[in-house]
């Protein structure tokens, strides 16, 4: 580029001092255990978080691979679940593509029904019913 910006260069160097900081970190036990802790307990929240917003419309599989990316910076165990995981989620978003329309059909009929089912359980249903003088128990949530 004529400005002298080169983003790969820039790339490597801060990958180069992040390498750096994380070993000074790896250098202390406390410290290093608290960092693998940390990474842990963000890693979980965000994989929870995506696994429970797989059956919804958006970004699920996005942030459970967000989740996995997070555990697998420190954990061996997830850096192979994380390939695993992502191998079988191509696998099936291309069986998935190749089907009917009916399939495809009935694919958007359960995510329609596990989210209706969702927002029922939650009393979105009843308390949208009370702003509209819509009082009706079987909008009632059942907790």
């Amino acid at each position: 580029m004529e400005d002298g910006f080169h983003p790969i260069e820039a790339l490597e160097e801060v990958e180069h001092r992040w390498k750096r900081r994380r070993a000074r970190i790896a250098a202390n036990p406390s410290m290093n255990l608290a960092y693998r802790l940390g990474v842990g307990v963000v890693g979980a929240a965000v994989l929870a978080v995506g696994i429970v917003a797989i059956p919804y419309p958006g970004p699920g599989w996005l942030i459970v691979f967000a989740g996995l990316g997070i555990l697998a910076s420190e954990f061996a165990w997830a850096h192979r679940l994380l390939h695993r995981v992502r191998v079988r989620y191509d696998r099936f978003m291309a069986w998935f593509s190749r089907q009917s329309a009916v399939v495809k059909g009935l694919g958007v009929l359960f995510t329609t029904i596990v989210v209706l089912a969702t927002l029922w359980v939650l009393g979105t249903f009843e308390l949208l019913g009370t702003w509209v003088g819509l009082d009706q128990p079987w909008l009632e949530s059942p907790l």
